[in-house]
């Protein structure tokens, strides 16, 4: 590993090296501010003042350069300009095609003035999270609001690029028109799906994305599976030589989604009938929050060691996990012959242990190619969707009662006899097909220290009393780095190695995000466990009608990922979006209450698909404002990020599915408003925490 600011450095166009921000230099000053007003020899007024100060010289000089060189681009495609407009009337093929190269050069210079604004935005925003966490004050608030919404905003410049999209598309534009299309001029703006489209164009698109973090489709329902990759630019070389093709089996990745997708619908097959099932063995049907809370449990433990078996093999955990689950279901299936409340719950607490999303997401993150890491990533999360959507609307064709060798086959037994077969044959095709990736102990746990003692006094070393409050870590840049050496660094970017660790990374950004995806997960559990109980008792649906809706909530994911992904995401910042859906999450929950009037149909539908729908949007944005407030540290290892957030997901829905059961004591009646509290509890004070770091979730 390579400490953050070499990166920086190597990203930089070497012949523009003196005009980027000066990270080292300004890692230094508040190294130095920070030492200085530990022993009282500055005031935090005159640090703020300087700091300031020398903040705007950086990026005033930044952006003069920025400006600099699109003029010069501007004037070169004026230039051209003026030569297309003589070949209107004769048209010469030679020069038509000398053009188009021309243009094709000016866009090529371009992509290096995006990377190079990518580099300075990206390194700005590290010295400011630095300051912060060394001077344990909230200085990027003041500054980023004070200087993007002036007038004469220099920041806006290198966060918005402003004024290159009109370079961009002056140059999409000529491309177009160059085109060998003789005697008909055709436009990109009478005509915007062009056949067409240039590959220098296609990579000024991706560079506009990166640096404003806009997003298609795809991008945004891939931010779902929280699949980190490298926060600065990379190179051409970088991005061939980032997976092996030898550690890449498409197959093997087919056989991780179909994983994702059999496991998501076992979840969910059980939801309108897991009330009916609990009182057939004698319990009250709010045990059902217990029964379906009890593969979240599980799942709480499981999380970690498929994590960390994942460090040494795939096949194995994903073998052990299809087993675990064709024995949870059968359990689960034959509690009902054997009356017993007791195994029904140990069945569905093994299928909480064969839970191996954490090995599932772990394989695309370490083993595709990134060039189609993006498409692995959506297919994650719109397997995940379809086996949301697949469960309920599965458990509503079992509707069926008879016996088979004395045993019995029913809407509540069949699920799980229906899972247990999906498994089995799940675990033979795992087993003649899956391929394990080559060099999978090099590749998950990185370079290896060979000084252990040393890397463990490091460890302890890092934590000093500046720093313990609330990020005792080092952050990405190797805070702690040691000017004698570069052994530091290096070690101090190592992954957490355990869960203390991994929690002592966590800033306060990071934890208000994990706080969200707690609340977005609780809200959706205690709508989804509760619907069976609550529409029955309200309204007399059936197990059909139940999942017919729960089916129709599912089948919402994938349009409304659409509509935000391709259109919202690119009209509003992500902290924008996060904190509006958070209101119409909050909405949804108001909305569900029941109060003196009757409670109908309309209001419970509206209400739930309100929330349902404002909570997946809010779980996109949020994960992806959580992969860039994260430590990268938290990017790798068995302790990632990816696993802090299922983790923070699965207690969320062990916290609603036990709220479920106890309110349930208090009666079928009292059941949703007390089950609605807690949720408009946690949305509130979720609200509440993102505004109070709104500044810093740009």
């Amino acid at each position: 590993m390579v400490e953050f600011g070499k990166k920086l450095k190597e990203r930089q166009i070497q012949e523009w090296q003196r005009y980027y921000i000066n990270y080292k230099l300004m890692k230094k000053r508040v190294k130095h501010y920070s030492n200085q007003i530990h022993v009282g020899g500055l005031e935090l007024r005159q640090v703020l003042k300087d700091f300031s100060r020398m903040l705007d010289n950086q990026i005033e000089k930044v952006v003069l350069f920025i400006l600099e060189q699109q003029g010069l681009l501007a004037s070169r495609i004026s230039q051209l300009n003026e030569q297309q407009n003589s070949l209107q009337d004769q048209p010469d093929i030679s020069k038509i095609s000398d053009l188009r190269e021309a243009y094709r050069a000016i866009g090529q210079d371009l992509i290096k003035l995006l990377f190079f604004v990518e580099v300075n935005a990206i390194g700005l925003r590290k010295i400011l999270k630095k300051f912060d966490k060394r001077l344990r004050y909230k200085f990027t608030d003041h500054y980023v609001k004070t200087r993007s919404s002036h007038p004469y905003s220099q920041l806006q410049q290198v966060f918005k690029h402003v004024g290159l999209g009109a370079v961009i598309g002056a140059i999409s534009r000529n491309l177009a028109d160059l085109e060998v299309r003789q005697g008909s001029y055709l436009s990109i703006y009478d005509e915007p799906a062009l056949p067409f489209q240039d590959p220098v164009v296609d990579t000024l698109n991706a560079a506009v994305d990166r640096l404003t973090h806009s997003t298609n489709f795809l991008d945004f329902l891939g931010s779902h599976a929280l699949i980190m990759h490298d926060e600065l630019p990379p190179t051409a070389a970088a991005i061939d030589e980032s997976i092996d093709g030898e550690r890449y089996h498409f197959i093997s990745l087919i056989l991780n989604l179909a994983n994702t997708f059999l496991y998501m619908v076992n979840t969910y097959i059980i939801v309108p009938t897991a009330d009916d099932y609990s009182m057939s063995l004698g319990a009250a049907a709010t045990v059902c929050g217990i029964v379906i809370g009890a593969m979240a449990v599980a799942q709480i433990f499981s999380s970690i060691y498929f994590s960390a078996w994942s460090n040494k093999s795939y096949f194995q955990p994903l073998v052990f996990s299809s087993i675990v689950l064709v024995v949870g279901n059968a359990m689960y299936a034959m509690a009902y012959d054997l009356d017993s409340i007791a195994i029904l719950l140990i069945g569905r607490l093994f299928c909480g242990f064969g839970s191996a999303r954490a090995v599932n997401r772990r394989y695309i993150s370490d083993c595709v190619p990134h060039k189609i890491r993006l498409q692995a990533s959506a297919a994650f999360v719109s397997a995940s969707a379809l086996g949301m959507a697949c469960g309920p609307a599965l458990a509503g064709l079992l509707q069926t009662n008879f016996k088979l060798f004395n045993m019995t086959l029913n809407q509540d037994t069949l699920p799980g006899w229906v899972m247990a077969a999906a498994w089995l044959i799940y675990l033979v095709w795992l087993w003649i097909s899956f391929r394990e990736p080559a060099g999978i102990s090099s590749l998950n746990h990185g370079p290896q220290n060979e000084n252990t003692e040393q890397y463990d006094k490091l460890e302890k070393g890092l934590v000093q009393p500046l720093l313990k409050a609330n990020e005792s870590e080092q952050d990405d840049d190797a805070d702690q780095e040691c000017d004698g050496g570069e052994e530091a660094p290096v070690l101090s970017r190592q992954p957490a190695k355990s869960l203390q660790s991994a929690y002592s990374l966590l800033t306060p950004s990071v934890k208000v995000q994990l706080l969200i995806y707690f609340m977005l997960k609780y809200a959706i559990e205690i709508l989804l466990s509760e619907s069976s109980v609550v529409t029955t008792y309200y309204f007399g649906w059936t197990t059909g009608t139940v999942s017919i809706f729960l089916a129709c909530l599912g089948l919402t994911v994938l349009p409304v990922n659409f509509v935000v992904g391709g259109y919202i995401s690119n009209m509003f910042e992500d902290r924008q979006i996060l904190l509006g859906s958070e209101i119409m999450v909050l909405l949804g929950i108001i909305f569900g209450f029941h109060f003196i009037i009757p409670y109908s149909v309309p209001q419970y539908v509206c209400s739930g698909l309100i929330l349902f729908v404002a909570a997946e949007v809010l779980e996109g944005v949020n994960l992806s404002l959580l992969s860039r407030v994260m430590s990268s540290r938290l990017s790798q290892g068995t302790f990632n990020g990816g696993l802090l957030s299922t983790e923070a997901g699965t207690l969320a829905r062990v916290v609603a599915d036990a709220t479920i059961t106890l309110a349930g004591y208090l009666g079928q009646g009292m059941l949703l408003n007390a089950t609605l509290v807690p949720s408009l509890v946690i949305c509130l004070a979720s609200i509440v925490a993102t505004c109070c770091t709104y500044n810093s979730l740009y």
